[in-house]
């Protein structure tokens, strides 16, 4: 667990989404739990990450869901997957932070202690009387990450369940009780090109106990965790400013946006849990790395237009590739 937040621990850990110069949409799934090597260090060796920003997520978290508690849906038959995804989610955390968190059998009930945040608590489960807050609540207010629960049914994959704090411009309050394929219906390309339909397959066949991963990447002004639909007044004239401001502020104010999204088939109730966490890299951080400035040009300058505009970026790609050209040794 990293307990520092100096620029190289940020950058050394920092999960680079781009194994090429160009980047399509594609299923980019692989086995999770062991570490991917960049050429600035290293990611992903636990499900769970907890790193210097526990602290200051977890309070990010609590003050926007004291601001809109719609953040976290539960539809009355997900209510047994709340409680398996949080069991499941202490059993891991118990295990990849031993030092600091630990699970335990008592009796008919379970016992919890999580050492980062002084908590010591015993509950039963499926009985709320004995938890402080819902499930998902509950758990969720101990990590970093954002938990989607899909409940299988009907041939397909139903969004029902969750709690979203960081979304990347879309409302998971809108989005609950959508099929996987509704969810995924304004992707370009997406459905022409079956890789929905491919990574729904791939879902439903998921095994209790299965945990894969995949990466996700937008590009985000100001370095800000939630940019959901709900705020979008707050934030979506930040892309305008950085766009219409000075070049040299670029480089701090504009952040590439990378989502590690771990998928897990939950073993009691057969839900299929989505964790979903956020880095943000500014880049000018970014750019200190010489292999990263230059690939993030190419991507961003080969990106076909309707990718663009659906990940929100049409306003910020173009300044964003001037500053790699003009302070990122990228070679033309």
């Amino acid at each position: 667990m990293t307990t520092t937040d100096s620029r190289a621990d940020r950058i050394a850990r920092f999960p680079f989404p781009f194994p090429r110069d160009q980047y399509r949409y594609s299923t980019n799934v692989e086995p999770a739990g062991h570490s991917t090597d960049t050429v600035a260090g290293s990611w992903g060796d636990t499900r769970i990450a907890i790193d210097a920003h526990y602290h200051r997520e977890r309070a990010e978290r609590e003050r926007i869901l004291a601001e809109d508690p719609s953040r976290h849906q539960c539809l009355p038959h997900m209510v047994p997957a709340a409680w398996d995804a949080m069991l499941t989610l202490m059993r891991t955390l118990a295990d990849e932070y031993p030092d600091t968190m630990t699970l335990a059998r008592r009796g008919v009930g379970w016992y919890w202690k999580n050492d980062l945040l002084g908590i010591e608590h015993t509950f039963v489960f499926g009985d709320l009387d004995t938890l402080p807050a819902q499930p998902l609540v509950y758990i969720c207010g101990q990590i970093q990450e954002d938990v989607v629960l899909l409940d299988q049914r009907e041939g397909e994959l139903w969004g029902d369940a969750g709690l979203v704090t960081f979304a990347a411009d879309w409302s998971f309050g809108f989005d609950v009780g959508m099929s996987f394929l509704e969810i995924h219906g304004p992707v370009p390309r997406i459905h022409s090109e079956n890789i929905i339909t491919r990574a729904h397959n791939f879902l439903m066949r998921l095994e209790p106990g299965q945990s894969y991963r995949r990466t996700n990447w937008t590009l985000t002004v100001d370095g800000k965790l939630d940019t959901s639909t709900e705020t979008y007044p707050e934030w979506g004239k930040d892309r305008r400013t950085l766009a219409d401001g000075p070049l040299d502020e670029v480089g701090d104010r504009l952040f590439l946006r990378t989502e590690v999204q771990h998928l897990i088939r939950l073993a009691h109730s057969g839900a299929v849990m989505f964790l979903i966490r956020t880095y943000l890299l500014p880049f000018r951080d970014v750019a200190s790395v010489p292999e990263w400035g230059e690939r993030l040009y190419r991507v961003l300058e080969d990106l076909p237009v309707d990718m663009a505009e659906y990940k929100g970026i049409s306003r910020t790609r173009e300044p964003g590739m001037r500053w790699l050209l003009t302070h990122g040794n990228v070679e033309l």
